[in-house]
Protein backbone atom coordinates (compact mmCIF):
# COMPACT_ATOMS: atom_id res chain seq x y z
CA UNK A 1 0.00 0.00 0.00
CA UNK A 2 3.00 2.30 -0.55
CA UNK A 3 1.17 4.16 -3.32
CA UNK A 4 -1.60 5.31 -0.99
CA UNK A 5 -1.23 8.83 0.34
CA UNK A 6 -1.73 9.47 4.05
CA UNK A 7 -5.32 10.67 3.74
CA UNK A 8 -6.30 7.68 1.60
CA UNK A 9 -4.65 5.30 4.05
CA UNK A 10 -6.36 6.91 7.02
CA UNK A 11 -9.78 6.87 5.33
CA UNK A 12 -9.29 3.34 4.04
CA UNK A 13 -8.68 2.01 7.56
CA UNK A 14 -11.76 3.80 8.88
CA UNK A 15 -13.92 2.77 5.94
CA UNK A 16 -12.87 -0.86 6.35
CA UNK A 17 -13.81 -0.67 10.03
CA UNK A 18 -17.12 1.00 9.13
CA UNK A 19 -17.94 -1.72 6.59
CA UNK A 20 -16.78 -4.45 8.99
CA UNK A 21 -19.35 -3.44 11.62
CA UNK A 22 -22.07 -3.08 9.01
CA UNK A 23 -21.13 -6.54 7.72
CA UNK A 24 -21.56 -8.08 11.17
CA UNK A 25 -24.89 -6.33 11.66
CA UNK A 26 -26.30 -7.07 8.23
CA UNK A 27 -25.74 -10.78 8.81
CA UNK A 28 -28.78 -10.59 11.08
CA UNK A 29 -30.87 -8.78 8.47
CA UNK A 30 -30.18 -10.24 5.00
CA UNK A 31 -32.82 -9.91 2.30
CA UNK A 32 -31.73 -13.21 0.73
CA UNK A 33 -32.09 -15.47 3.81
CA UNK A 34 -32.78 -14.05 7.27
CA UNK A 35 -35.75 -11.77 6.51
CA UNK A 36 -37.66 -14.17 4.19
CA UNK A 37 -37.22 -17.06 6.66
CA UNK A 38 -38.17 -14.83 9.61
CA UNK A 39 -41.35 -13.69 7.87
CA UNK A 40 -42.15 -17.28 6.89
CA UNK A 41 -41.76 -18.42 10.50
CA UNK A 42 -44.04 -15.57 11.62
CA UNK A 43 -46.72 -16.83 9.24
CA UNK A 44 -46.52 -14.12 6.57
CA UNK A 45 -48.06 -14.96 3.17
CA UNK A 46 -45.67 -16.45 0.64
CA UNK A 47 -45.98 -13.42 -1.64
CA UNK A 48 -44.77 -11.19 1.21
CA UNK A 49 -41.78 -13.46 1.86
CA UNK A 50 -40.80 -13.46 -1.81
CA UNK A 51 -41.18 -9.67 -2.13
CA UNK A 52 -38.47 -8.76 0.40
CA UNK A 53 -35.53 -8.01 -1.93
CA UNK A 54 -37.70 -6.26 -4.50
CA UNK A 55 -39.57 -4.22 -1.92
CA UNK A 56 -36.22 -3.32 -0.38
CA UNK A 57 -35.06 -1.88 -3.71
CA UNK A 58 -38.27 0.16 -4.05
CA UNK A 59 -38.10 1.50 -0.50
CA UNK A 60 -34.49 2.54 -0.97
CA UNK A 61 -35.30 4.26 -4.27
CA UNK A 62 -38.40 6.10 -3.04
CA UNK A 63 -36.78 9.02 -1.12
CA UNK A 64 -33.56 9.35 -3.13
CA UNK A 65 -34.58 12.05 -5.60
CA UNK A 66 -36.05 14.09 -2.73
CA UNK A 67 -32.81 13.66 -0.75
CA UNK A 68 -30.74 14.67 -3.77
CA UNK A 69 -32.82 17.85 -4.15
CA UNK A 70 -32.64 18.75 -0.46
CA UNK A 71 -28.91 17.97 -0.35
CA UNK A 72 -27.97 19.64 -3.63
CA UNK A 73 -25.92 22.41 -1.99
CA UNK A 74 -24.40 20.55 0.96
CA UNK A 75 -21.00 21.94 1.97
CA UNK A 76 -20.12 19.85 5.04
CA UNK A 77 -20.63 16.39 3.59
CA UNK A 78 -19.19 14.61 6.64
CA UNK A 79 -21.66 16.19 9.03
CA UNK A 80 -24.47 15.44 6.56
CA UNK A 81 -23.60 11.73 6.23
CA UNK A 82 -23.56 11.33 10.02
CA UNK A 83 -26.94 13.04 10.39
CA UNK A 84 -28.75 11.07 7.69
CA UNK A 85 -27.60 7.73 9.16
CA UNK A 86 -29.85 8.49 12.13
CA UNK A 87 -32.84 7.68 9.89
CA UNK A 88 -31.84 3.99 9.66
CA UNK A 89 -31.42 3.27 13.36
CA UNK A 90 -34.80 3.72 15.11
CA UNK A 91 -36.75 1.15 12.99
CA UNK A 92 -34.15 -1.56 13.61
CA UNK A 93 -34.01 -0.74 17.31
CA UNK A 94 -37.79 -0.96 17.67
CA UNK A 95 -37.93 -4.23 15.70
CA UNK A 96 -35.26 -5.70 17.98
CA UNK A 97 -36.84 -4.34 21.16
CA UNK A 98 -40.36 -5.55 20.28
CA UNK A 99 -39.39 -9.08 19.28
CA UNK A 100 -36.65 -9.58 21.89
CA UNK A 101 -38.69 -8.45 24.91
CA UNK A 102 -42.35 -8.82 23.93
CA UNK A 103 -42.14 -11.78 21.50
CA UNK A 104 -45.43 -11.04 19.68
CA UNK A 105 -47.21 -14.01 18.14
CA UNK A 106 -50.37 -14.58 16.16
CA UNK A 107 -51.33 -14.48 12.50
CA UNK A 108 -50.49 -10.78 12.07
CA UNK A 109 -47.34 -10.47 14.18
CA UNK A 110 -45.32 -10.26 10.96
CA UNK A 111 -46.97 -6.89 10.25
CA UNK A 112 -45.11 -5.32 13.20
CA UNK A 113 -41.76 -6.29 11.72
CA UNK A 114 -42.87 -5.41 8.19
CA UNK A 115 -43.63 -1.82 9.25
CA UNK A 116 -40.14 -1.52 10.77
CA UNK A 117 -38.64 -3.02 7.61
CA UNK A 118 -40.42 -0.44 5.45
CA UNK A 119 -39.27 2.47 7.61
CA UNK A 120 -35.71 1.13 7.68
CA UNK A 121 -35.64 0.77 3.88
CA UNK A 122 -36.83 4.35 3.43
CA UNK A 123 -34.19 5.47 5.92
CA UNK A 124 -31.48 3.82 3.81
CA UNK A 125 -32.94 5.55 0.74
CA UNK A 126 -32.43 8.91 2.48
CA UNK A 127 -28.84 7.95 3.27
CA UNK A 128 -27.65 6.65 -0.12
CA UNK A 129 -27.33 9.89 -2.19
CA UNK A 130 -25.47 11.64 0.65
CA UNK A 131 -23.29 8.59 1.35
CA UNK A 132 -22.47 8.28 -2.37
CA UNK A 133 -21.28 11.89 -2.46
CA UNK A 134 -19.36 11.37 0.78
CA UNK A 135 -17.45 8.39 -0.69
CA UNK A 136 -16.63 10.50 -3.72
CA UNK A 137 -14.59 12.75 -1.38
CA UNK A 138 -13.07 9.87 0.58
CA UNK A 139 -10.52 8.37 -1.86
CA UNK A 140 -8.32 9.45 -4.77
CA UNK A 141 -10.16 9.18 -8.07
CA UNK A 142 -7.61 6.96 -9.82
CA UNK A 143 -7.70 4.33 -7.03
CA UNK A 144 -11.31 4.65 -5.94
CA UNK A 145 -12.43 1.36 -7.47
CA UNK A 146 -9.68 -0.57 -5.68
CA UNK A 147 -10.29 1.10 -2.33
CA UNK A 148 -14.05 0.64 -2.48
CA UNK A 149 -13.45 -3.00 -3.37
CA UNK A 150 -11.19 -3.41 -0.34
CA UNK A 151 -13.71 -1.63 1.89
CA UNK A 152 -16.64 -3.76 0.77
CA UNK A 153 -14.49 -6.86 1.19
CA UNK A 154 -14.21 -5.92 4.86
CA UNK A 155 -17.99 -5.77 4.91
CA UNK A 156 -17.86 -9.41 3.87
CA UNK A 157 -15.25 -10.24 6.51
CA UNK A 158 -17.59 -8.77 9.09
CA UNK A 159 -20.39 -10.78 7.56
CA UNK A 160 -18.28 -13.93 7.86
CA UNK A 161 -18.03 -13.51 11.63
CA UNK A 162 -21.63 -12.35 11.69
CA UNK A 163 -22.69 -15.58 9.99
CA UNK A 164 -21.24 -17.60 12.86
CA UNK A 165 -22.99 -15.26 15.28
CA UNK A 166 -26.29 -15.78 13.45
CA UNK A 167 -25.92 -19.55 13.66
CA UNK A 168 -25.00 -19.28 17.35
CA UNK A 169 -28.02 -17.10 18.16
CA UNK A 170 -30.49 -19.17 16.13
CA UNK A 171 -29.18 -22.42 17.64
CA UNK A 172 -29.25 -21.04 21.19
CA UNK A 173 -31.88 -21.66 23.85
CA UNK A 174 -33.42 -18.27 23.11
CA UNK A 175 -36.88 -19.08 21.69
CA UNK A 176 -38.37 -17.75 18.47
CA UNK A 177 -38.94 -14.86 17.77
CA UNK A 178 -36.80 -13.49 20.62
CA UNK A 179 -33.67 -14.89 18.97
CA UNK A 180 -34.31 -12.79 15.87
CA UNK A 181 -35.09 -9.77 18.07
CA UNK A 182 -31.70 -10.19 19.73
CA UNK A 183 -30.10 -10.28 16.29
CA UNK A 184 -31.80 -7.04 15.29
CA UNK A 185 -30.47 -5.35 18.45
CA UNK A 186 -26.96 -6.52 17.53
CA UNK A 187 -27.54 -5.00 14.07
CA UNK A 188 -28.59 -1.68 15.65
CA UNK A 189 -25.42 -1.61 17.77
CA UNK A 190 -23.26 -2.21 14.71
CA UNK A 191 -24.97 0.60 12.76
CA UNK A 192 -24.36 2.95 15.68
CA UNK A 193 -20.64 2.10 15.85
CA UNK A 194 -20.25 2.41 12.07
CA UNK A 195 -21.90 5.84 12.09
CA UNK A 196 -19.71 7.14 14.93
CA UNK A 197 -16.60 6.21 12.91
CA UNK A 198 -17.49 8.82 10.26
CA UNK A 199 -16.39 11.50 12.75
CA UNK A 200 -12.69 10.69 12.21
CA UNK A 201 -12.58 10.58 8.37
CA UNK A 202 -10.36 13.19 6.73
CA UNK A 203 -12.52 14.90 4.11
CA UNK A 204 -11.46 17.95 2.10
CA UNK A 205 -14.35 20.39 1.98
CA UNK A 206 -14.36 23.39 -0.33
CA UNK A 207 -15.84 25.99 2.02
CA UNK A 208 -15.31 28.72 -0.58
CA UNK A 209 -17.62 27.05 -3.09
CA UNK A 210 -20.70 29.28 -3.34
CA UNK A 211 -22.10 27.60 -6.47
CA UNK A 212 -25.57 27.11 -4.98
CA UNK A 213 -28.18 25.72 -7.30
CA UNK A 214 -31.86 26.49 -7.18
CA UNK A 215 -34.38 23.66 -7.40
CA UNK A 216 -35.19 24.84 -10.92
CA UNK A 217 -31.53 24.50 -11.98
CA UNK A 218 -31.34 21.10 -10.33
CA UNK A 219 -34.42 19.85 -12.21
CA UNK A 220 -33.11 21.31 -15.48
CA UNK A 221 -29.89 19.36 -15.02
CA UNK A 222 -31.85 16.21 -14.27
CA UNK A 223 -34.02 16.56 -17.39
CA UNK A 224 -30.95 17.23 -19.56
CA UNK A 225 -29.27 14.06 -18.35
CA UNK A 226 -32.33 11.99 -19.25
CA UNK A 227 -32.74 13.61 -22.67
CA UNK A 228 -29.15 13.74 -23.90
CA UNK A 229 -27.07 11.10 -22.12
CA UNK A 230 -27.97 8.17 -24.38
CA UNK A 231 -25.36 5.85 -22.93
CA UNK A 232 -26.76 6.34 -19.44
CA UNK A 233 -30.27 5.70 -20.79
CA UNK A 234 -29.13 2.42 -22.35
CA UNK A 235 -27.59 1.49 -19.01
CA UNK A 236 -30.93 2.11 -17.32
CA UNK A 237 -32.72 -0.02 -19.94
CA UNK A 238 -30.38 -2.94 -19.30
CA UNK A 239 -30.87 -2.53 -15.55
CA UNK A 240 -34.66 -2.55 -16.05
CA UNK A 241 -34.48 -6.10 -17.43
CA UNK A 242 -32.22 -7.06 -14.54
CA UNK A 243 -34.77 -5.95 -11.91
CA UNK A 244 -36.34 -9.38 -12.47
CA UNK A 245 -33.56 -10.71 -10.25
CA UNK A 246 -34.90 -9.07 -7.09
CA UNK A 247 -37.69 -11.61 -6.48
CA UNK A 248 -35.17 -14.42 -7.07
CA UNK A 249 -32.86 -13.12 -4.32
CA UNK A 250 -35.58 -13.61 -1.71
CA UNK A 251 -37.01 -16.69 -3.39
CA UNK A 252 -33.97 -18.96 -3.06
CA UNK A 253 -34.16 -19.44 0.72
CA UNK A 254 -37.91 -20.11 0.73
CA UNK A 255 -37.79 -22.28 -2.40
CA UNK A 256 -34.95 -24.46 -1.17
CA UNK A 257 -36.40 -24.84 2.33
CA UNK A 258 -39.68 -26.01 0.83
CA UNK A 259 -37.72 -28.43 -1.34
CA UNK A 260 -35.22 -29.82 1.21
CA UNK A 261 -36.89 -28.93 4.55
CA UNK A 262 -33.63 -27.80 6.18
CA UNK A 263 -33.44 -26.33 9.69
CA UNK A 264 -33.71 -22.54 9.89
CA UNK A 265 -30.25 -22.36 11.52
CA UNK A 266 -28.87 -23.21 8.06
CA UNK A 267 -29.37 -19.50 7.37
CA UNK A 268 -26.14 -18.92 9.30
CA UNK A 269 -24.25 -21.16 6.87
CA UNK A 270 -25.86 -19.37 3.93
CA UNK A 271 -24.64 -16.05 5.35
CA UNK A 272 -21.09 -17.38 5.85
CA UNK A 273 -20.90 -18.76 2.29
CA UNK A 274 -22.49 -15.64 0.89
CA UNK A 275 -20.16 -13.19 2.59
CA UNK A 276 -16.99 -15.12 1.70
CA UNK A 277 -18.06 -15.03 -1.94
CA UNK A 278 -19.17 -11.42 -1.55
CA UNK A 279 -15.74 -10.39 -0.27
CA UNK A 280 -14.07 -12.09 -3.22
CA UNK A 281 -16.56 -10.41 -5.55
CA UNK A 282 -15.87 -6.97 -4.09
CA UNK A 283 -12.10 -7.31 -4.43
CA UNK A 284 -12.32 -8.78 -7.91
CA UNK A 285 -14.84 -6.16 -9.01
CA UNK A 286 -12.69 -3.25 -7.81
CA UNK A 287 -9.56 -4.66 -9.43
CA UNK A 288 -11.26 -5.49 -12.75
CA UNK A 289 -13.04 -2.13 -12.80
CA UNK A 290 -9.85 -0.10 -12.37
CA UNK A 291 -8.01 -2.12 -15.02
CA UNK A 292 -10.68 -2.91 -17.62
CA UNK A 293 -13.66 -0.70 -16.83
CA UNK A 294 -16.56 -0.99 -14.43
CA UNK A 295 -18.94 -2.24 -17.10
CA UNK A 296 -16.97 -5.50 -17.07
CA UNK A 297 -17.09 -5.66 -13.28
CA UNK A 298 -20.86 -5.16 -13.10
CA UNK A 299 -21.31 -7.85 -15.76
CA UNK A 300 -19.43 -10.17 -13.40
CA UNK A 301 -22.17 -9.47 -10.87
CA UNK A 302 -25.09 -10.14 -13.19
CA UNK A 303 -23.58 -13.26 -14.73
CA UNK A 304 -23.08 -14.59 -11.19
CA UNK A 305 -26.78 -13.98 -10.52
CA UNK A 306 -27.65 -15.95 -13.64
CA UNK A 307 -25.44 -18.88 -12.59
CA UNK A 308 -27.08 -18.90 -9.14
CA UNK A 309 -30.48 -19.14 -10.79
CA UNK A 310 -29.41 -22.01 -13.06
CA UNK A 311 -28.00 -23.91 -10.07
CA UNK A 312 -31.29 -23.37 -8.20
CA UNK A 313 -33.20 -24.93 -11.09
CA UNK A 314 -30.86 -27.95 -11.11
CA UNK A 315 -30.48 -28.31 -7.32
CA UNK A 316 -30.68 -31.91 -6.06
CA UNK A 317 -29.17 -31.66 -2.57
CA UNK A 318 -27.88 -29.23 0.05
CA UNK A 319 -24.49 -28.94 -1.65
CA UNK A 320 -26.26 -27.33 -4.59
CA UNK A 321 -28.07 -24.98 -2.18
CA UNK A 322 -24.71 -23.84 -0.83
CA UNK A 323 -23.51 -23.24 -4.41
CA UNK A 324 -26.57 -21.05 -5.03
CA UNK A 325 -25.56 -18.77 -2.17
CA UNK A 326 -21.92 -18.87 -3.31
CA UNK A 327 -22.76 -17.34 -6.69
CA UNK A 328 -25.40 -15.08 -5.17
CA UNK A 329 -22.74 -13.75 -2.81
CA UNK A 330 -20.28 -13.25 -5.67
CA UNK A 331 -22.94 -11.25 -7.52
CA UNK A 332 -23.91 -9.16 -4.50
CA UNK A 333 -20.27 -8.44 -3.66
CA UNK A 334 -19.33 -7.42 -7.19
CA UNK A 335 -22.41 -5.25 -7.61
CA UNK A 336 -21.89 -2.43 -5.11
CA UNK A 337 -18.33 -1.33 -6.03
CA UNK A 338 -19.03 -1.55 -9.76
CA UNK A 339 -22.44 0.15 -9.60
CA UNK A 340 -21.11 3.04 -7.51
CA UNK A 341 -18.05 3.54 -9.69
CA UNK A 342 -20.23 3.50 -12.82
CA UNK A 343 -22.29 6.30 -11.24
CA UNK A 344 -19.11 8.32 -10.66
CA UNK A 345 -18.02 7.70 -14.25
CA UNK A 346 -21.40 8.60 -15.74
CA UNK A 347 -21.48 11.80 -13.66
CA UNK A 348 -17.94 12.68 -14.82
CA UNK A 349 -17.53 15.59 -12.42
CA UNK A 350 -21.24 16.39 -12.22
CA UNK A 351 -23.60 15.72 -9.35
CA UNK A 352 -23.24 12.07 -8.31
CA UNK A 353 -26.39 12.32 -6.20
CA UNK A 354 -28.51 12.97 -9.29
CA UNK A 355 -27.22 9.93 -11.14
CA UNK A 356 -27.63 7.67 -8.12
CA UNK A 357 -31.15 8.96 -7.46
CA UNK A 358 -32.14 8.74 -11.12
CA UNK A 359 -30.93 5.16 -11.37
CA UNK A 360 -32.82 3.83 -8.37
CA UNK A 361 -35.92 5.96 -9.02
CA UNK A 362 -36.15 4.81 -12.65
CA UNK A 363 -35.80 1.16 -11.67
CA UNK A 364 -38.31 1.26 -8.79
CA UNK A 365 -41.55 0.90 -10.86
CA UNK A 366 -40.12 -2.09 -12.72
CA UNK A 367 -38.92 -3.66 -9.49
CA UNK A 368 -42.44 -3.24 -8.09
CA UNK A 369 -43.86 -4.82 -11.25
CA UNK A 370 -41.47 -7.78 -10.93
CA UNK A 371 -42.32 -8.52 -7.30
CA UNK A 372 -46.05 -7.97 -7.89
CA UNK A 373 -46.09 -10.44 -10.77
CA UNK A 374 -43.99 -13.06 -8.96
CA UNK A 375 -45.93 -12.62 -5.73
CA UNK A 376 -49.31 -12.98 -7.45
CA UNK A 377 -48.43 -16.05 -9.52
CA UNK A 378 -46.25 -17.87 -6.96
CA UNK A 379 -49.25 -19.79 -5.61
CA UNK A 380 -50.57 -20.89 -9.01
CA UNK A 381 -47.39 -21.45 -11.05
CA UNK A 382 -44.48 -23.67 -10.06
CA UNK A 383 -41.32 -22.00 -8.76
CA UNK A 384 -39.31 -23.67 -11.51
CA UNK A 385 -41.30 -21.89 -14.23
CA UNK A 386 -40.98 -18.58 -12.36
CA UNK A 387 -37.21 -19.04 -12.13
CA UNK A 388 -37.01 -19.81 -15.85
CA UNK A 389 -38.91 -16.60 -16.64
CA UNK A 390 -36.57 -14.61 -14.41
CA UNK A 391 -33.62 -16.21 -16.19
CA UNK A 392 -34.89 -14.98 -19.58
CA UNK A 393 -35.02 -11.39 -18.30
CA UNK A 394 -31.57 -11.70 -16.71
CA UNK A 395 -30.06 -12.93 -19.96
CA UNK A 396 -31.77 -10.14 -21.92
CA UNK A 397 -30.41 -7.51 -19.53
CA UNK A 398 -26.90 -8.94 -19.70
CA UNK A 399 -26.92 -8.97 -23.52
CA UNK A 400 -28.33 -5.42 -23.61
CA UNK A 401 -25.51 -4.20 -21.41
CA UNK A 402 -22.87 -6.03 -23.45
CA UNK A 403 -23.97 -4.72 -26.86
CA UNK A 404 -25.67 -1.37 -26.18
CA UNK A 405 -23.85 0.18 -23.20
CA UNK A 406 -20.41 1.73 -23.60
CA UNK A 407 -18.17 1.76 -20.55
CA UNK A 408 -18.22 5.44 -19.44
CA UNK A 409 -14.53 5.10 -18.55
CA UNK A 410 -13.83 4.75 -22.27
CA UNK A 411 -16.02 7.61 -23.43
CA UNK A 412 -14.28 10.74 -24.70
CA UNK A 413 -15.67 12.89 -21.89
CA UNK A 414 -19.09 13.02 -23.54
CA UNK A 415 -20.95 13.73 -20.33
CA UNK A 416 -22.97 16.89 -20.48
CA UNK A 417 -23.78 19.25 -17.60
CA UNK A 418 -21.16 19.56 -14.90
CA UNK A 419 -22.43 21.41 -11.88
CA UNK A 420 -19.48 20.49 -9.72
CA UNK A 421 -20.32 21.24 -6.09
CA UNK A 422 -17.03 19.93 -4.72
Amino acid sequence: MKDINNQDRHNLILNCAHEFFWGIGLSFHTVYAIIPLFLKQLGAPQGICLSVAGLWSILVAFPQLFTAIIGRNIKDIKRAVIRVHVFAMPPIFFAGFIFAFFAPSGPYSWVLYYICFILYGMGIGIIIPIWTEFLNHTFSINKRGKYLGISFAWNSIGGFFGGFAVRLVLNSNVPFPQNFGLGFLIFFTCILIGTILFKWYHINIDTNNDNNRSISEFLTETKSIIKTNYNFRNYLISRIFLTANYPAISLYAVYTQNKFDFDISEAGIFVIINVIASGAGSLLSGWIGDLYGHKISILLSFISYLIALVVALLAKNMLHVYIIFLFLGLGLGAFMPSAMNLIYKFADGGDNKIYMALTDTALAPFTFLAIAIVGSISTIISMEIILMGIGVFLLTGILTMIFFVDDPSNMDKKQIISYNIR
